[in-house]
């Protein structure tokens, strides 16, 4: 029943920005902690960044710059604002309640000219 549905990843131009929005049902989400992880091809799930349902925001150092989460509860969406993309940010990106272990079914992004 509960269920996560990722959206926005494109094509994108190296330097360029995207945001993605992630809209969850079937769940309290105002008191929910979500994150956003990203996956390539032969690499490891990483966490992208996460914030509580209060707002407060966590960046791992690697994504600290670029990368900006933020929520609006009335909605029940989080959002993941990217600038000055580069192709090593290529990757399905996925929605996440944190410490829950449920996912969306993720959204590519590309970064490519």
């Amino acid at each position: 029943q509960v269920q996560l549905v990722e959206s926005g990843g494109v094509l994108v131009q190296p330097g360029g920005s995207l945001r993605l929005s992630c809209v969850a049902s079937g769940m309290i989400f105002s008191i929910s902690d979500m994150g956003w992880y990203r996956q390539a091809p032969g690499k490891q799930r990483e966490l992208v960044a996460s914030i509580t349902g209060l707002g407060n925001t966590y960046y791992p150092s690697s994504m600290k710059g670029r990368f900006t989460i933020s929520r609006d509860n009335a909605k029940n969406t989080v959002y993941l604002q990217m600038n000055n993309l580069k192709p090593e940010d290529t990757a399905v990106y996925y929605c996440n309640i944190l410490g829950a272990g449920v996912w969306g079914q993720g959204t590519l992004v590309t970064v490519s000219s």
